[in-house]
């Protein structure tokens, strides 16, 4: 039979006729049910991009696009000509040496340990942090007076200002000294500083890190030379290639890491939780499809008729199967494209207006919203998936009816 008279019934069943008859009627209920399903997958698919981006977006200001560190040990020198030469790779943007470990921090009465991170001002061009600092300068300098930036939470928790000329001591363990005991005064150095600036990106960050000049912490680490690893910016299309030639630069002997290595766990953590939610929509989706199910089960005995007639004209089996398999297609399709543009208008109100408070103390006020294509795409797939799997077995009962009226003829 012609595919053409196929799609004709399945649209023409797909309009129904104006009548008390409940098969419109539930048609139309389990479009809406699609719609809402779908809608709230496009929604809180969108929420995760958003989330997710924020998140990255925040972790770029500490974690390089790639990172160099030493597998075994804390610290390690790297001579001019490699630096040079890591240059020199397609590819890389900028590159800064680090060294960083766990200090005291005092102030006055007030004492805290922190992150003490030795960096050089070219550590701006690889970590993007000059956005999120919100107070004083976004240099570090080694003149007097020694200067520093640090976190929100540290800075109030020290009780240190930045508008006055107040001081943050750290001090870290000597390690030349093999004896405390015989000389107290001698198993810690020390190291001043004024807290010139003060950076806001989340209580991980905030609450952990203060950044002082290199030459400085070197000095005070008594690691004049070394570093703790070596970061670097990079074209993201070649950071997969860049990586391969330092791991064959370098050796074993160093760790090359891509900013996700860097944070394997909150990035598998986030993936699997947006497929979770997904796994929960799904079985959401198949619930409400189950109206469906009913809804062209009754279809298909008030099309009897209808459907003893197409056989009487020649239509296959598979003929009367593929109008109904197609019928349930598209009460899937019209439900969820539906739900699709209904979920898209909301994040796109959302993303405009903010109507939504995220509240507390986080960086955005309104829950961030990021449409992506790909999620438009897997929607459209499972909703397909859906309706077909719930079509199936009415279609199948469509190929078994036959009229009564019509079982002398």
């Amino acid at each position: 039979m012609d595919k053409t008279l196929i799609w004709q019934l399945a649209l023409r069943y797909l309009r129904g006729k104006r009548s008390a008859n409940a098969v419109p009627i539930l048609s139309r209920i389990s479009m809406v049910a699609i719609a809402v399903s779908s809608g709230a997958m496009i929604i809180i698919f969108s929420v995760f991009n958003g989330l997710e981006s924020v998140v990255k977006d925040l972790y770029k200001s500490f974690y390089p696009d790639i990172k160099i560190s030493v597998v075994r040990g804390k610290f390690f020198p790297m001579a001019d000509t490699r630096f040079t030469a890591i240059k020199q790779i397609p590819g890389v943007s900028n590159i800064t040496p680090v060294i960083e470990d766990n200090v005291f921090a005092v102030n006055r009465d007030q004492q805290k340990v922190i992150t003490l991170k030795g960096i050089e001002n070219g550590y701006f061009k690889v970590n993007d942090i000059r956005p999120y600092i919100i107070e004083g300068d976004d240099s570090v300098s080694a003149g007097s007076p020694y200067t520093a930036i640090a976190g929100l939470r540290t800075m109030n928790e020290l009780g240190a200002d930045v508008n006055t000329m107040s001081y943050i001591v750290l001090n870290y363990g000597n390690p030349e000294v093999t004896d405390p005991n015989a000389n107290p005064l001698s198993a810690f150095e020390s190291l001043r500083l004024h807290p010139a600036g003060v950076f806001k990106i989340g209580d991980e960050f905030d609450d952990k890190y203060v950044l002082a000049p290199l030459s400085l912490v070197q000095e005070l680490f008594h690691q004049k030379g070394k570093y703790s690893s070596i970061e670097i910016s990079a074209d993201p299309v070649a950071i997969k290639d860049i990586k391969k030639q330092l791991e064959q630069m370098l050796g074993k002997a160093f760790a090359v890491e891509t900013r996700y290595e860097q944070n394997k766990t909150l990035f598998m953590v986030m993936g699997a939780e947006k497929w979770a939610v997904y796994a929960i929509l799904l079985l959401v989706l198949l619930i409400a499809s189950f109206n469906m199910v009913g809804a062209l089960s009754m279809l298909v005995l008030e099309k009897q008729k209808d459907i003893a007639i197409l056989k009487a004209m020649g239509a296959l089996p598979s003929t009367i199967r593929k109008i109904f398999l197609l019928e349930g297609m598209l009460w899937s399709l019209a439900g969820g494209i539906a739900g699709i543009l209904l979920g898209c208008i909301i994040c796109l109100i959302q993303l405009r207006f903010g109507i939504i408070k995220m509240g507390g103390s986080f960086l955005v006020d309104a829950f961030p919203v990021e449409i992506q294509f790909r999620d438009i795409f897997l929607d459209i797939v499972t909703i397909m998936a859906v309706g077909l799997l719930t079509s199936w077995y009415p279609a199948i009962r469509a190929t078994k009816a036959v009229d009564p009226t019509l079982k002398s003829t």
